[in-house]
């Protein structure tokens, strides 16, 4: 009774953590009407590691200089680079294209497990990634003649999520590797910190090193940030990030992971409802046949068996 208590609740984390991951554009969106892409993504990780850091100072652990530079690469990665390029396309496009095309990670995943983790992907598997390659190409084609100053899908802010997918794949592959010796919250804890603060020196460093910078440029948003912005960083940061990150890892701790992986597309059908909903975003015929096909091919993916383990979840 108590294993099967304890798989409905590893099945509810999931679950919850697909929801909750799938209102970060949302969140983003709002956060960006009143300061730079910069300074949401600064302020996000914040909130974040304010959630994160009780896990590190209680879970501590030596890491080989190996394992060190590892979880570095891993933290540049996947905190500053990935996500400044995201949320710079998220600007010059929609929440729900952004959010359809974070549906490519599972089956973008699942490819360069066969390709660089030797993990064998069968011919419906890669039917399903070639499928999913033209779901992301249908949607990029709906966006190409939009202009992000009236709220519409652009080519260029397409792409750029895309290419932080891309991104996220690296940060996957090497944090999968440091959970081998490892626990998911400590590498995930680790490494979030270790990215927040390179994310800080990148954006603040010029203004520390450079005593007359902030003269000629907007000074840091934070007097003048409203409460409704503050609330959409607060929610993005411990709720999309840190929250749903510990869920995700003791959800896949407790189930079939070939199973939880299904909760991962969860997600972009949540982005894509929220913009369009509450946001009033249109989604063209394309993008609608684009969206059905990467869903179809991530579920087809993630619901089969003998698959790969899910991964550390990026947001």
């Amino acid at each position: 009774m108590t294993s099967r208590r304890t798989m409905w609740l590893g099945y509810g984390a999931c679950a919850l953590a697909g929801c909750l991951w799938g209102t970060g554009f949302f969140f983003g969106r709002i956060a960006m009407n009143e300061m730079s892409v910069e300074y949401m993504v600064l302020y996000r990780f914040f909130f974040a590691c304010a959630g994160l850091l009780p896990v590190a100072l209680t879970h501590r652990v030596r890491l080989t200089w190996a394992e060190t530079r590892m979880l570095l690469i891993s933290a540049f990665l996947g905190v500053p680079l990935q996500f400044l390029m995201q949320f710079h396309g998220l600007a010059r496009t929609t929440v729900s294209h952004a959010s359809l095309m974070v549906g490519t990670l599972p089956v973008l995943l699942a490819g360069a497990a066969a390709l660089f983790a030797a993990e064998r992907l069968d011919l419906l598997g890669w039917v399903a990634l070639c499928c999913s390659s033209i779901g992301a190409g249908l949607i990029v084609l709906g966006g190409t003649h939009g202009h992000p100053s009236r709220g519409q899908p652009t080519l260029h802010g397409d792409l750029l999520v895309v290419l932080s997918l891309c991104l996220s794949l690296a940060w996957v592959l090497l944090s999968k590797k440091l959970m081998e010796t490892h626990s998911p919250p400590v590498v995930t804890a680790y490494t979030l910190l270790a990215g927040t603060v390179m994310l800080a020196a990148w954006i603040l460093g010029p203004r520390v090193l450079i005593h007359w910078l902030p003269n000629h440029s907007a000074p840091v948003p934070f007097t003048h940030v409203s409460p409704k912005a503050w609330g959409a960083l607060a929610a993005s940061g411990l709720a999309c990030t840190a929250t749903t990150t510990l869920l995700w890892n003791w959800g896949i701790h407790h189930v079939p992971t070939s199973r939880a992986g299904v909760f991962l597309n969860i997600e972009p059908a949540m982005g894509s409802f929220l913009g369009v909903r509450l946001l009033g975003e249109h989604l063209g015929p394309f993008a609608w046949v684009g969206g059905s096909l990467i869903l179809g091919a991530a579920i087809t993916l993630t619901t089969r068996k003998h698959q790969p383990d899910p991964p550390v979840i990026l947001e």
